[in-house]
């Protein structure tokens, strides 16, 4: 198996929180003004977004 596809594989196994986790996570490591805060509810709309997708994800879809 290839890397490229080994990466792929692992993707869909992921979990949902996971996921949203590493999207925030991605998101916050190239965002300025989320690399300036020290709370993800403190960065820009589009990471505080990303951290409810993942807070709701982490509580399994409630609330």
């Amino acid at each position: 198996m290839t890397g490229a596809r080994v990466r792929a594989a692992v993707r869909q196994a992921e979990l949902p929180m996971l996921s949203a986790y590493r999207l925030w996570f991605e998101h916050a490591r190239k965002c300025d003004e989320c690399k300036r805060v020290s709370r993800a509810k403190d960065g820009c709309e589009s990471g505080r977004g990303l951290w409810d997708d993942y807070r709701r994800a982490y509580d399994g879809g409630a609330g």
